[in-house]
């Protein structure tokens, strides 16, 4: 009988610590669903990794800025880039006498960081922004922390064209929604109502970012260039790519922005003339014969 209880003790022991481990595992795996869901109600996602500042931001800002003639004219169409939709019949949409660009993005957005590069990359050969910033799109979203700059606060200045860019959400989630950021106004909501949907958009592009508007006479929905090129690589490291002909990621991202400088010479009326006289436009010649009509 003394050995049949041992037996029965040691039994209930075994037992006991069974229940504790099973118990241990249960309350780690409720610990992590309660810490997973108040992230989640406070916030949620992964924040971006920090872009560069200071120095080393401006210092990326002016190389994209400043990218050499020859290095547009020797890329030419480099990448056979898809250039913006031409529509025709529209009113001209300028603001103070020039043809007005809008832009219409976020920073959470990987695909607006894509386009961003070579937006910016054309317009500096037409004036010049001040305020831009660098960003990333954000860390939980597809192609996370795509390097880029952003829009928000920044200013352009030419006689040539007028620009205004839009970036309606951070890249930081709050109550599981990215923050606001920039509002749009009443005529760029008027213009993403009617121009960011058929005809003058495919159907299965319509209401995506980016949606850019070239005073009426093309729209774009969507990035003309992958953000997984963007992948993995620096700020630094894509400036220093934009201005290598010989990288493939600058002859996507500068054939792309030579397909957007053809486009914005046929708004201004081919000026200035040592840009739309160039090789680099030149190449998109027969792209936008039709704007303006």
């Amino acid at each position: 009988m003394r050995v049949i209880q041992e037996r029965a003790n040691a039994r209930r022991g075994r037992l006991r610590t069974a229940y504790s481990a099973i118990a241990a595992v249960l309350l780690i795996f409720v610990v992590m669903i309660l810490v997973k869901v108040g992230s989640a109600a406070g916030g949620g996602g992964e924040a971006p990794s920090a872009a560069p500042t200071g120095a080393a931001a401006e210092q990326v800002i002016a190389t994209v800025t400043s990218i050499p003639a020859a290095t547009f004219d020797e890329v030419g169409n480099g990448g056979n880039p898809e250039p913006p939709k031409v529509i025709t019949g529209q009113p001209a949409l300028t603001d103070g006498g020039k043809p007005l660009i809008v832009y219409i993005g976020a920073e959470y957005c990987p695909f607006c960081a894509a386009q961003r590069w070579p937006v910016v990359v054309a317009l500096s050969r037409f004036g010049t922004f001040s305020g831009l910033g660098l960003s990333r799109s954000a860390a939980d979203d597809t192609y996370p922390n795509t390097p880029t700059l952003s829009f928000h606060g920044s200013t352009y200045t030419s006689q040539y064209l007028a620009f205004q860019g839009v970036e309606e959400t951070t890249n930081v989630r709050k109550n599981r929604q990215y923050e606001p950021l920039d509002k749009l106004t009443d005529q760029q909501q008027q213009i993403v109502k009617k121009y960011n949907a058929p005809p003058y958009v495919d159907q299965n592009s319509a209401g995506a970012i980016p949606f850019m508007d070239f005073g009426n006479r093309a729209v774009q929905a969507g990035a003309s260039l992958s953000p997984q090129l963007l992948a993995n690589h620096t700020h630094a490291q894509v400036a220093d790519a934009i201005k290598d002909p010989n990288s493939q990621l600058g002859r996507t991202i500068n054939g792309n922005a030579n397909a957007l400088t053809a486009l914005f010479c046929r708004l201004t009326g081919a000026q200035p003339a040592d840009v739309c006289s160039s090789p680099a436009v030149t190449a998109f010649q027969g792209e936008f014969a039709n704007v303006g009509k």
